[in-house]
């Protein structure tokens, strides 16, 4: 047998390349999950808004786009301090709210039509639980847009 044909390097069966290839990929997948994704909703100082303007101070005005109308109530001191869906503590007193489907970190502007006036909030919880409400509001946001005695009111939900 001449060894001079011999292969130099030992070959690897194409079953162990395939399960390694698959041990990387799942890896891969896996770290990929771990990552952290930008808060949506929020812009750089100075940064325009989606429809041109912007203010001195660099804060975003709202596009005007609706993204929904529906019933807001609101929710506090049984909450308060308690774990949100985001994994932070609820804060009864702090502009924040929860929405079943926007992404956590998003800021919405809530209008109440009734009396015009609205408020920017931070989308940190899940919810609301009852089937014919939109969102729900933190005590503090729900007393800007003036709602504490009626418990709950028309509002409209738009981009900021």
């Amino acid at each position: 047998m001449d060894l001079a044909f011999a292969p130099a390097v030992a070959t690897v069966p194409a079953p162990a390349r395939r399960a390694g290839w698959i041990a990387m990929a799942v890896l891969l997948a896996t770290l990929a999950g771990c990552s952290t994704t930008p808060e949506r909703g929020r812009q750089p100082a100075g940064a325009s808004t989606p429809s041109g303007a912007s203010t001195p101070s660099g804060a975003s005005t709202p596009s005007g786009a609706e993204i929904a109308r529906g019933r807001a109530s609101w929710y506090g001191p049984g909450f308060h301090g308690k774990r949100t869906a985001s994994g932070e503590r609820f804060d009864m007193n702090a502009l924040t709210a929860a929405h079943r489907t926007l992404p956590f970190g998003t800021r919405v502007l809530v209008r109440n039509p009734q009396n015009g006036r609205e408020v920017v909030v931070r989308i940190n919880d899940r919810g609301p639980q009852v089937r014919d409400r939109l969102i729900d509001l933190s005590r503090a946001a729900a007393a800007a847009l003036d709602l504490l005695q009626a418990g709950e009111a028309t509002v409209v939900l738009l981009e900021l």
